[in-house]
């Protein structure tokens, strides 16, 4: 238990702890420096008026706390954890019945099915932060051959393993199609509860060919965001939406 200071009141903050925080005020300059390091523990002594135990429990106490690695050449800042890297983006094909409002615009009939690409952007800790469904025109995908090609493997219940021709079609499609955008903010809230309500984003991009006719209909949905920028200059061919966590 600590033990009572004369004036009554709690005990002062040990000396090793008052110098691994002033120390750790130092930091942030050594790791800046090329080959940056603190001071000698004689150097630190010195400064702090106090014998090198007590230093050498200061950085005991940065070390434990990760700020600081010691080794032969003296006591340097730790080096920063690296940040994890995002899981590349999974991309999927499915044959499906498209909903009555997208069969409409597509040209489809009832009950046709039509190729969707689906891709999903995910964190570092597996979660979704972008989901591009993109529903393709029937009509398109039974004159071009390997769109057709991809159609009849899914039909036949075959995972295609290498999808890079359907992502350069589709980048040279949004390339050189005419392309329309449009976002919708959703806001949700549940019945009989005060929480604040979920809120989401949702990007709608219909491309069209020269005749004007849809080729393909995608819509990019947001689950869970901090901040999201769209950006749009006459140079570009569509929205650029950057999102930060």
């Amino acid at each position: 238990m600590p033990s009572p200071s004369r004036s009554g009141g709690p005990a002062a903050t040990p000396k090793y702890q008052r110098i691994a925080a002033a120390l750790r005020r130092e930091l942030d300059r050594a790791a800046r420096a090329p080959g940056g390091r603190l001071p000698s523990e004689r150097t630190l002594a010195a400064r702090y008026q106090v014998n090198r135990q007590t230093i050498r429990a200061a950085l005991q106490q940065l070390r434990q706390d990760g700020l600081v690695v010691t080794g032969r050449r003296g006591t340097r800042p730790a080096a920063p954890a690296p940040a994890p890297f995002p899981s590349p983006p999974r991309s999927s094909l499915a044959l499906v019945t498209a909903p009555p409002s997208l069969a409409a615009l597509l040209g489809m009939r009832a009950g046709e099915r039509t190729l969707v690409h689906h891709r999903r952007e995910l964190g570092p800790a597996g979660e979704t932060l972008q989901h591009a469904v993109t529903y393709l025109c029937p009509e398109l995908v039974a004159r071009t051959p390997e769109l057709a090609g991809y159609r009849d493997r899914t039909a036949a219940g075959v995972r295609d393993e290498d999808l890079g021709p359907l992502h350069r079609w589709l980048e040279e499609s949004a390339a050189n199609a005419r392309i329309a955008e449009t976002l919708t903010m959703t806001r949700t809230r549940h019945p009989h509860t005060t929480a604040p309500a979920a809120c989401g984003l949702t990007v709608r991009r219909t491309l069209h060919d020269g005749a004007g006719r849809l080729i393909a209909l995608t819509d990019l949905v947001f689950p869970s965001w901090d901040r999201l920028t769209i950006h749009r200059d006459r140079a570009a061919t569509g929205f650029r939406v950057t999102q930060d966590h």
